[in-house]
């Protein structure tokens, strides 16, 4: 009896380690993620000298707004948050409509030549971006599109990745409910909008929070298509502003990268709900 319970002790004993263990570990990753972003807002509101100052401080004696203010004055920060916005938003629609609807025929409907024409889409996915940029730059100025809202928008409105996705969403779902719809004399459009679409809920957020991130924080691409000042997205915008003055002002630079940083933030924690049902959601079968 003794025995049983010196075993069970132990065990408890390993038990509570083992948690402490992880808890440990699980605060200093958190630690990790957070302090660039915590050190990026406090440093923000900083005076210039503050910032620069060594040894370096985590807090601040006088907090300010001066940052923000002088890079509104200094750079057209209102039409660069125009423009990404215009940019990600227009972009991330037209390819979550487009990817979901290739999606579909590449899952749901039957015609000659899907496998091939499939893995020729999967295909474009092996080819770096850097390899199509002069193409894309010499079609897009052959057509007019440079500079153009038209010009930033159109050659992302669809990817092979969002297709791919979208067709493991379509193909998960039971075969039964678009039979049934049939059955009752719903077209594939029908089918596709009020019967499909709202089953892959998850994964159609997951997809436009993939696309928003990913075309907010595009610096290369914007900075291709565009040329005038006018046109330029955020990140275009403040790389060029960073490369103008690296060495003088730190603080409207921080202040930028805060404004750029936080509407991600924003988006993300009011849908990473989404996320977690993806992710439980992906292990479906037909």
């Amino acid at each position: 009896r003794n025995r049983r319970i010196t075993i069970k002790y132990k065990k408890n004993t390993g038990d509570k380690v083992l948690l402490v263990v992880k808890v440990v570990l699980m605060a200093l990753l958190i630690f990790m993620v957070l302090f660039p972003l915590l050190w990026l807002l406090v440093n923000s509101f900083k005076v210039e000298k503050e910032i620069i100052g060594f040894p370096p401080t985590f807090f601040g004696t006088t907090y300010t707004m001066k940052s923000f203010e002088r890079i509104f004055r200094t750079i057209p920060m209102g039409s660069y948050i125009k423009n990404t916005v215009i940019f990600a938003v227009g972009t991330t629609f037209l390819a979550v409509l487009f990817d979901s609807m290739a999606g579909y025929a590449f899952a749901r409907l039957k015609f000659k030549g899907k496998n091939i024409i499939f893995i020729f889409v999967l295909l474009t996915m092996m080819v770096p971006f850097q390899v199509m940029m002069i193409p894309l730059f010499l079609e897009s100025n052959a057509l007019g599109l440079l500079d153009t809202y038209a010009g930033l928008i159109l050659p992302k409105a669809t990817s092979a990745f969002g297709i791919f996705m979208m067709r493991s969403y379509f193909a998960a779902l039971p075969k039964d409910l678009e039979e049934a719809a049939r059955v009752d004399g719903m077209n594939e459009a029908g089918i596709f909008v009020k019967i499909m679409l709202p089953l892959i809920k998850p994964g159609v957020l997951t997809l436009t929070i993939f696309y928003l991130m990913q075309n907010w924080n595009d610096l290369l691409y914007p900075l291709m298509m565009t040329s005038s000042t006018k046109m330029r997205t955020l990140s275009a915008g403040l790389a060029l502003f960073v490369g103008e003055h690296a060495t003088t002002y730190y603080g409207p630079q921080l202040a930028g990268a805060l404004l750029s940083v936080l509407p991600l933030l924003v988006v993300y924690i009011f849908f990473q709900k989404y996320f977690i049902a993806s992710a439980a959601t992906s292990g479906m079968k037909d």
